[in-house]
């Protein structure tokens, strides 16, 4: 949700945990993790930790930053900012940068490589902005971290995270006709209307991000859905409403609730309207964890803070990482 949330220490621990459970991990990253000090916000980090047995994929450049021995398997065709892609292997635990692939594909390519080399579980840690690698494209589950940090009201830390929650949660396609249909436009990176007929209209447009008016232009009478292979954003939503009134009729479609870039605010204005959104892929939440501190001075009760969190979460299991886990339960 936000830098400062309690990501590497939750990272940390799911290390800790699988070295005691005998789990050969791969990790790898969509940022640059591990670091002493975060390079954005000049506050300290804690360190990413590994284990003798572990594989990593990372840039050459991190390998001499860390203190654990790594053995280089392959130097990869995939480059970063910070040098080519390595696969390693630990041959003595220690403290490592982690600075991964750079697009999802690479990312997803990446991971069948680990899992080639013998990882039972592979670990992608995430960055701020770079949620793609929760996509079910690359991944079969999310843990999303959040915090304090991510404002100094409490309602709101928890308001913003159910959000992102509901939407990476949003209801998948049933239908298996309607799903190959918007699949087979997404793949082909088009947006598409689709009516009850199951016809399909692919708009001349290179992205949805301002077609919202050439979208709503080119409703039918017959118009059930509107299919978006990119990002579906608030300009787009606000086009489309204030050039028809059919917004109620119609079901939007997207690949999955990573592609959908709207604030809380506009997200219940829109649904007001009428919005209804599916996806092609409903994104596993498999936990949330939360950090009752914030680096810029202040913190909230932690108990408090855990137990709201998991009043509203009840599906899904909430961890205060901070306080070794589940603390008050």
């Amino acid at each position: 949700m936000a830098k400062n949330a309690g990501k590497t220490v939750t990272l940390n621990h799911i290390i800790e945990e699988a070295e005691y459970k005998n789990i050969c991990l791969g990790i790898t990253s969509t940022g640059r993790d591990g670091e002493h000090q975060d390079i954005v916000t000049a506050t300290e980090k804690p360190k990413i930790y590994v284990y003798e047995g572990s594989y990593i994929a990372t840039s050459q450049d991190t390998l001499s930053m860390g203190d654990a021995k790594i053995e280089i398997i392959n130097v990869t065709k995939y480059r970063t900012p910070m040098g080519q892609i390595i696969l390693g292997r630990v041959r003595e635990s220690g403290f490592i940068q982690i600075a991964g692939p750079q697009t999802a594909k690479e990312i997803r390519e990446i991971c069948d490589m680990l899992l080639d080399l013998g990882s039972d579980l592979i670990l992608i840690d995430g960055a701020i902005n770079r949620i793609s690698s929760a996509s079910p494209l690359i991944s079969q589950g999310c843990i999303l971290s959040t915090g304090a940090v991510v404002s100094r009201d409490m309602n709101k830390v928890i308001r913003e995270t159910l959000h992102a929650i509901e939407l990476f949660t949003l209801p998948q396609i049933k239908e298996d006709t309607l799903r190959t249909l918007s699949k087979s436009i997404t793949t082909k990176g088009e947006t598409a209307l689709i009516d009850e007929d199951l016809n399909v209209n692919c708009l001349n447009v290179k992205t949805a991000i301002n077609a919202g008016k050439i979208i709503a232009k080119n409703i039918k009478d017959k118009t059930k859905y509107i299919v978006v292979s990119g990002a579906l954003v608030k300009k787009c939503m606000e086009d489309i409403i204030n050039t028809t009134n059919r917004i109620k009729d119609i079901t939007l479609i997207v690949n999955d609730g990573t592609k959908i870039f709207i604030d809380t605010y506009d997200w219940i204005k829109f649904t007001r309207y009428g919005l209804k959104v599916k996806v092609i892929n409903s994104i596993s939440v498999v936990a949330v964890t939360i950090n009752p501190y914030s680096p810029y001075g202040y913190y909230f009760d932690q108990k408090e803070f855990l137990t709201k969190t998991k009043s509203f979460l009840k599906e899904i299991p909430v961890y205060d990482v901070m306080h070794g886990g589940n603390l008050y339960e």
